[in-house]
Order: C-alpha cells, then structure tokens, then sequence
C-alpha cells in the first residue's frame, strides 16, 4: 500500500504539472507554495481540497487524487489510480459530463457544478468546482484535473 504517493518522482513531477496547467489556463495560483518540488507534492496531496486527474487514454484512468479526493470516494490511492474516472458520475449525468470534457479541451478550462458519486455509491453535489487540460514540460496536452472545495452529500 503507498501510504505517501506524493514521495514518488512521478508524483512529484505531476504535482507540478497540475499546478503549473492551472495557473497556464486560469491566471491563478492553485496552492500558495514556495518550496520544494517535493513540498509543492505534499501541499497538494495535503491540501484542504479535492484534487484529482485522469490521463489520456480512451476511456481516461484517474492518475492522481490528494487525500481529500480519496478520502471522498472512499478509496486508497491504489484503487483510486485504477478505476476509469468516468465512474465518477452517475449514468444519468455522463452526457453533461462528457459536454464539460469537451468545453475545457476545447477552452483550456471550465467551471462546473454537478452530482458525483463515491465508490460506495453515495452521492454528492460540487457547486462549484474547477476543470482544467493538464499540459507536460513541452505543452502538449496531457490530460484534465479537477477541483473542488465545497460539496454536500445528498440523498
């Protein structure tokens, strides 16, 4: 089990990449941090908000979630970076989701709200969150993240 998957170089790179793309796309600062690369992964891992990835694949697998991303799903990391992360949302919100995939691709980033559901099939509400295209150290695209800092289970 990796109990600290920030530590990992893969991790520590991607780490910068995700807050790298969103100040690229938004103009603003994912995290306050100053430090280290390895710092800057801890903080986000850490981080008192949802954040979470997928890559490039067809059917997109999650390649990263902070703590807050996995203690929401209910998941440990290694589950957590197996699963598709169109299961994410309910079969009844995929279109809007699928639509939001394709305005921040096409845009850069989007602002959405919407239903999640945890692996335990609890559902929640996102008001308000953050989509963005994750760009590599050659800006070429690889791949989306996610945040959010507010959400409310429902029944």
């Amino acid at each position: 089990m990796i109990e600290f998957p920030w530590q990992q170089e893969a991790i520590i790179r991607h780490s910068q990449r995700l807050v790298d793309s969103f100040q690229h796309w938004t103009g603003d600062y994912l995290l306050d941090v100053n430090g280290s690369p390895l710092e800057t992964a801890k903080a986000l891992f850490e981080a008192p908000f949802v954040l979470a990835s997928h890559g490039t694949e067809l059917d997109p697998v999650f390649n990263y979630g902070n703590r807050k991303a996995l203690e929401l799903w209910e998941l440990s990391w290694e589950e957590f970076t197996r699963i598709p992360s169109r299961n994410s949302a309910e079969e009844v919100v995929q279109e809007e989701r699928d639509r939001l995939l394709v305005e921040a691709a096409t845009k850069g980033f989007s602002y959405y709200s919407g239903v999640r559901i945890t692996s335990t099939g609890k559902r929640f509400q996102i008001p308000d969150g953050i989509l963005w295209n994750l760009l590599n150290e050659q800006n070429q695209y690889y791949g989306q993240a996610a945040f959010f800092s507010n959400w409310k289970f429902i029944t």
